[in-house]
């Protein structure tokens, strides 16, 4: 499917898309008023997340370090792309750190924009990040969806892994057949696997790997459990899975809304391949009650539907 639909043909969102604004009597406007005053980013916004309600509500977030202007340009992301206009804020992680303290986080979501002009593509300050959580808040837990540090895979890696996340994340996103349009010329869908499966091996602690599948680009329910059969041959430990919307007319379309009982097969398959964690669900997101997901992974839980 190219292009995008006229809109009086583009699928229109069933029921179990949708969502509810946030209660007045929730946490959602406190996060809102405590992110916006230490001038951070997160990609609830960034990326017009529709759970933002829901987990602001909930008082948790997930954090978007090293700007809010990213080098690539994926057809399916709202994260605005374009020149980075400076280097990373070094205050940052200690404002996000103290953010996190004071939001009595005890599983702590940090991701980025990609940074392609960054000589370590932004590695050191995910570890400056986590260590700056861990300090404030030794008791948490630290989970990283990184970008894919094109160039310097191997030095970036060692470089975050020093400071112990407790899950490496890094998102596949989609199938192999769409993967190069998609995500365009740079990104690879082997480059993604060969990450998760470098980072298990160069962790020297138990370290918990994690990706995520977006569904509604016009992939096959065997493409993506065949995704998730390549992702857990390389090691991966979680894995979520949840529709994709359309962020723009700009943006790939819609190719058709997933129902949830395929989700519901989708859990079932990867519970099969033998994942610690499956998430799958129409609003699932890869940071979505990532605490839960994690805790379902380290206890033998296993998959959930949402």
């Amino acid at each position: 499917m190219q292009g995008s639909l006229p809109v009086a043909e583009r699928p229109r969102r069933p029921e179990w898309m949708k969502v509810r604004a946030p209660s007045a009597d929730s946490a959602y406007f406190d996060v809102r008023r405590l992110l916006h005053g230490a001038r951070l980013h997160t990609i609830c916004e960034e990326a017009r997340c529709p759970n933002i309600a829901e987990c602001w509500g909930r008082g948790t977030a997930t954090f978007q370090i090293l700007g809010d202007t990213c080098t690539r340009a994926c057809r399916y992301c709202y994260v605005t792309s374009g020149k980075p206009d400076g280097p990373p804020d070094p205050l940052e992680p200690l404002r996000l750190a103290q953010a996190a303290r004071q939001m009595g986080l005890r599983h702590v979501v940090v991701t980025s924009v990609d940074r392609d002009d960054l000589p370590d593509k932004g590695a050191g300050h995910y570890a400056a990040t986590i260590r700056a959580i861990k300090a404030k808040l030794p008791g948490a837990t630290v989970e990283v969806l990184t970008p894919d540090f094109l160039g310097v895979e191997e030095a970036a890696l060692e470089t975050v892994l020093a400071a112990r996340p407790d899950v490496f994340n890094h998102n596949i996103e989609t199938v192999r057949r769409l993967h190069r349009r998609m995500r365009g010329g740079k990104a690879s869908y082997d480059g993604a696997l060969r990450l998760l499966a470098r980072a298990k091996e160069l962790a020297d602690y138990a370290v918990l790997t994690k990706s995520g599948i977006i569904v509604g680009l016009g992939e096959t329910n065997d493409e993506v459990v065949d995704t998730m059969r390549d992702l857990r041959a390389h090691g991966v430990d979680v894995v979520t899975i949840g529709q994709y919307l359309q962020p723009s007319a700009k943006h790939a379309p819609i190719d058709r809304w997933v129902h949830p009982d395929e989700f519901r097969w989708f859990r079932e398959q990867g519970e099969a391949l033998g994942f610690g964690s499956v998430f799958s669900g129409p609003l699932v997101r890869s940071s979505y009650r990532a605490d839960e997901q994690r805790h379902a992974a380290a206890t033998g839980r296993g998959a959930v539907a949402y």
